[in-house]
């Protein structure tokens, strides 16, 4: 019981008091930004000495999966401006991890592309990114994150296709 305001504190599974969430409870996007921030606390933390900034690793984890990605279609794919996303080309291209190709099709368009010292440094980051969500999704099966990583992808396509 809260001594201030009288309402039963509901405890979470360690017997430590839960505080409600109130009409935030019904909204996923804040659901969703909990959990998110969490996350990227936890990697933050673990990835402290990498010397990363916000942005890298997501933007060159979509630029090997996707070679040849132009600038704009990266800015849309990991949700930052657009002038953002030059910057952090910028970097990429600084520490040797990725690089700026001028399109064979296209001389106005950059294509990108991640140089082995770029696909080195991913491998040590998605073993800092696995190590980090661990805690986290090992409450769910297998099925259940089949499920949430499509959900989450149907949302993304509505949200992003309401945007185009």
């Amino acid at each position: 019981m809260n001594a201030r305001t009288g309402i039963p504190k509901r405890a979470n599974d360690s017997g430590e008091a839960r505080v409600s969430l109130g009409r935030l409870g019904d909204f996923i996007g804040f659901r969703l930004r909990r959990v998110q921030n969490q996350l990227s606390r936890n990697f933050a933390v673990v990835s402290a000495n990498e010397g990363l900034r916000s942005g890298l690793f997501s933007s060159l984890a979509i630029v090997s999966a996707n070679p040849g990605i132009s600038q704009s279609e990266l800015s849309r794919e990991v949700g930052l401006d657009k002038s953002v996303t030059v910057t952090i080309v910028d970097e990429l291209e600084k520490y040797g991890w990725a690089e700026r190709r001028r399109s064979p099709s296209d001389r106005r368009r950059h294509a990108l592309f991640v140089t082995p010292a770029g696909e080195a440094k991913l491998e040590g980051l998605f073993a800092l990114m696995e190590k980090t969500e661990a805690a986290a999704l090992h409450q769910l099966t297998g099925d259940e994150m089949r499920v949430l990583s499509e959900l989450l992808d149907r949302m993304y396509e509505a949200i992003v296709r309401d945007d185009i």
